[in-house]
């Protein structure tokens, strides 16, 4: 019995660690912004919220007028706050449309965020209990989803938007309009 314990105590260390480095292992070379998304080929899915900016007014998925970026962020995401100045960049160029999703924050600090920081965004969806964010198979924030005239997704970014990224991803995939887009959100 105690023979039984003492190798049992040995091996089982030696097991876990096996474990751990093959999952280790496998990871190694993926690229962690090529998640899945089962959204993308689909409309965007039914939703009515309160619009951020005025939370007395709803906004609805027939709001949402592509082509156009539907940007995912929160206040509490170090993440967003790199990306944001580029995609204030895109709104004041007059290069897409972009419509916020707010995730898992506070009105008042999104808000302030917002004030603070500029705001980029066409209207900006706040997602009170996060209903949208799992029907949009949202994994966190930033993500970014690439809309087409018919408000199918096209294309779902994982993480910050750089211009690289804006360049060889996104934009290839968006058909972008010849209308000038005013930045801001509008009612």
């Amino acid at each position: 019995m105690a023979q039984t314990r003492r190798l049992l105590l040995y091996t089982l260390p030696l097991a876990l660690f096996i474990v751990v480095t093959v999952l280790l292992y496998s990871g190694i070379g993926k690229d962690p912004t090529l998640l899945d998304s089962q959204m993308v080929g689909k409309v965007i899915p039914a939703f009515n919220k309160s619009r951020l900016l005025h939370a007395n007014e709803t906004i609805t998925e027939k709001d949402i007028q592509g082509p156009a970026l539907i940007n995912v962020w929160g206040t509490w995401c170090p993440a967003c706050y790199h990306e944001h100045p580029l995609i204030l960049k895109l709104a004041r160029e007059d290069k897409v449309k972009i419509y916020g999703l707010n995730y898992n924050d506070k009105r008042e600090d999104s808000i302030a965020y917002l004030k603070k920081m500029g705001n980029p965004y066409t209207a900006v969806i706040f997602d009170d209990n996060n209903r949208l964010m799992i029907d949009m198979g949202v994994y966190g924030a930033p993500e970014t989803f690439v809309i087409d005239k018919n408000n199918r997704i096209v294309h779902r970014h994982v993480g910050v938007i750089t211009e690289g990224v804006w360049q060889t991803k996104i934009k290839p995939k968006l058909q972008l309009t010849t209308e000038p887009i005013t930045a801001g959100e509008q009612k």
